[in-house]
């Protein structure tokens, strides 16, 4: 973790709102909000109003209610899909880094094919053959992400097996596997980590687009995608439908991607002094 004495206005300001967000996606039962899913035919293509903070929707449910819980699948889809991406993409990248050979020419090859094959035609062959569900999803996107992270292990594990202590543990014969989980896992964990926590904003904006096209989350199950595209068709006369959802999306991946990239930075400065 960066150091916070010394920390931007930025950092704490993109803590702050992920927090506030995290925490209202998580309690989401519990906070005096709507029903997201029952709608008040008074506030159909209402403004912000006493009752309803940020108005109401095409067919009169909450638009903050319908944020809030819209959260809880965005971030369960980034958050679940890079972490088990990052899982197997790592295993597999410290495998083929510290192994070598055919081990690390057939995990080449597979990582190759699947990079090469369009991320967008395998979600949508997903969508078609399995349905679109919250699960189909994630692990569609979990597995578009595992060569990126095979990648990134791999080349972490080639300059972590170089340093002094890998090569005193293999000479006093430890087996590959134990060499693996105690002396490189711990060093490899971080970077991957870093990037990770970058990947979840990328997911969260990957979700909203595909829930855009119908791709994504079925309704009645809000989504900050779905509501943005729910509000496309009004968006002449009626912009804050899709607006707030929107800038909502906005601001958490890009506090998302604040903080992962100055970790990230903090941790390249840290690699370089050892």
């Amino acid at each position: 973790m960066p150091d916070t004495r010394r920390a931007p206005i930025g950092w704490w300001l993109a803590w702050t709102w992920l927090v506030a967000i995290v925490v209202a996606a998580v309690f989401a039962p519990l906070l005096p909000v709507w029903n997201p899913a029952v709608p008040d035919y008074d506030a159909v293509f209402s403004g912000i109003t006493p009752t309803h903070w940020l108005g109401g929707d095409t067919l009169g449910r909450d638009t903050l209610s319908r944020i809030i819980y819209g959260a809880r699948a965005s971030l369960l889809v980034g958050v679940c899909a890079v972490g088990l991406g990052a899982v197997v993409g790592g295993i597999l990248g410290m495998l083929a880094g510290y192994l070598g050979g055919r081990t690390e020419r057939v995990l080449a090859l597979i990582t190759d094919i699947v990079l090469a094959f369009p991320g967008l035609v395998l979600i949508i062959a997903m969508v078609a053959v399995l349905g679109a569900s919250l699960t189909n999803l994630i692990i569609g996107l979990a597995v578009l992400s595992v060569p990126t992270f095979v990648r990134l292990a791999r080349a972490n594990t080639l300059v972590v097996a170089r340093r002094e202590y890998v090569r005193a543990a293999r000479a006093y014969g430890c087996r590959p596997l134990r060499i693996i989980a105690r002396e490189i896992t711990p060093n490899v964990v971080l970077p991957v980590a870093a990037y990770a926590f970058i990947m979840i904003g990328t997911f969260i904006v990957v979700e909203g687009s595909l829930s855009f096209l119908g791709l994504g989350i079925p309704p009645p199950t809000p989504s900050w995608g779905g509501m943005i595209a729910a509000g496309r068709a009004e968006l002449l006369d009626y912009p804050y439908i899709s607006l707030f959802p929107a800038a909502v999306l906005v601001l958490t991946v890009l506090s998302i991607n604040y903080i992962g990239e100055r970790t990230r930075k903090l941790l390249e400065v840290k690699e370089s002094r050892l």
